[in-house]
């Protein structure tokens, strides 16, 4: 029988890679999207000597419309799990950042993940079966320091639960990840300064993984990583919005971000 396949963005670093990984661990094949073409030739290679796993590397820039559309008509051909975990933040105040940044932010964060998925459920609905994971954060279920991102990412929440609502009984599962801090490579790439942030706030990449894939099993549609956020999480729904925007400011003193 020929291996599942799982189509994985953003894979060579952070959960992406963490994604990959396991992945390729539990018996499937992989189809891997990256900017960073050595990286993602590199991550292959690995993926291929290490776990046997067919991998299938597409460079593509998601910010780029051409770049979208090669991807998605890969998709069109089927796949039988979707991980969208590919997207970016930035540092700067908004009024004061690039508008192509922003931009290109959006792309990233919301058109390609409406896209590839759009470009995937055919067939896995004509399957019976699959999975798509939305790497969102907590950031879309809180009022975060970044408007856009945090905008971008509370889009991905509700895109993940209406999907989910609309595929009930049909055997696709639609599923937004919303992690907090995890030592990875974002924060560093974006430039933000994380100085002084509590160390109980800090996920690890295999943990959050782990807890994923448990949450997929048992159906959750957003799955919330650690106790600590499932607890911030919980209590921002139970206290009233301007209390929650004061804490916000105070948690994300210092780090501006668009």
């Amino acid at each position: 029988m020929s291996r599942p396949v799982a189509a994985i963005t953003g894979p060579t670093s952070g959960l992406g890679e963490g994604f990959a990984r396991r992945y390729a661990v539990d018996g499937y094949d992989l189809v891997l999207v990256a900017r960073d073409v050595e990286r993602l030739e590199c991550l292959a290679a690995e993926l291929r000597d290490e776990a046997g796993a067919q991998v299938e590397v597409i460079p593509a820039d998601l910010a780029v419309a051409a770049d979208r559309e090669r991807v998605a008509e890969r998709l069109r051909a089927g796949v039988q799990v979707l991980v969208n975990n590919a997207g970016f933040g930035t540092a700067g105040e908004f009024w004061s950042t690039d508008f192509e940044t922003l931009q290109a932010q959006l792309d990233v964060n919301v058109t390609a993940v409406m896209q590839l998925t759009h470009a995937a459920l055919p067939s896995m609905l004509a399957a019976g079966t699959g999975t798509v994971l939305n790497v969102a954060s907590v950031a879309g279920l809180l009022p975060g320091r970044g408007s856009t991102y945090s905008a971008s990412k509370a889009w991905v929440v509700s895109f993940s639960e209406g999907l989910a609502n609309g595929l009930g009984g049909k055997g696709v599962g639609v599923h937004a990840l919303c992690p907090g801090f995890v030592h990875t490579e974002f924060h560093e790439r974006a430039g933000i300064d994380m100085a002084g942030t509590a160390s109980f706030l800090w996920l690890e990449v295999d943990d959050v993984v782990r807890e994923t894939m448990a949450g997929i099993a048992k159906g959750r549609v957003v799955i919330i990583p650690g106790l600590q956020y499932k607890a911030l999480t919980t209590g921002g729904r139970m206290v009233p919005r301007n209390v929650v925007r004061a804490l916000t400011r105070v948690v994300g003193k210092g780090r501006d971000r668009t």
